[in-house]
């Protein structure tokens, strides 16, 4: 019987949110539940969100330009041992500037992290490995 050849596992899908936990008073709390009961929301998370939402339009204007001004890249921004390593070899060393979410690959060691990236500052979420982030502890602002 012929062997077949090894299919790549599929790539890990990057969460889409990052979980974070707030306290309120008892009031605050009592009146999101009442909005929620009388079918405004269709739960604390849905007004939460939407809060926060709301918020972050009202100053549209402010955040485009400290994007702008910070040159940081909005959204996803995935760095893998080929991205490292190519700019390693280049003789580079990247300033990473991310809003939302930067992933360093779980396969990136952290002597290659260690080697590519000069600095990385991340206005959301970072996911990489507690070795990798131990080895960029220094860097990371």
């Amino acid at each position: 019987m012929p062997s077949q050849p090894l299919s790549k596992p599929p790539a890990a899908k990057a969460p889409d949110s990052e979980k974070i936990t707030i306290n309120m008073g008892f009031v605050d709390l009592g009146h999101v539940d009442l909005l929620v009961a009388d079918g405004f929301y269709s739960n604390r998370t849905d007004f939460i969100r939407t809060a926060i939402r709301s918020h972050l339009a009202s100053h549209a204007d402010v955040l485009r330009q400290a994007v702008s001004r910070k040159m940081l890249v909005l959204g996803l921004q995935t760095f893998s041992v080929a991205d490292l390593e190519a700019a390693r070899v280049a003789g580079e060393k990247l300033q990473i500037r991310v809003l939302g979410l930067a992933v360093i690959e779980p396969d990136v060691s952290p002597e290659l992290a260690s080697a590519a990236i000069d600095s990385l500052t991340v206005l959301g979420a970072l996911h990489a490995s507690p070795a990798v982030k131990a080895a960029l502890a220094g860097r990371i602002r």
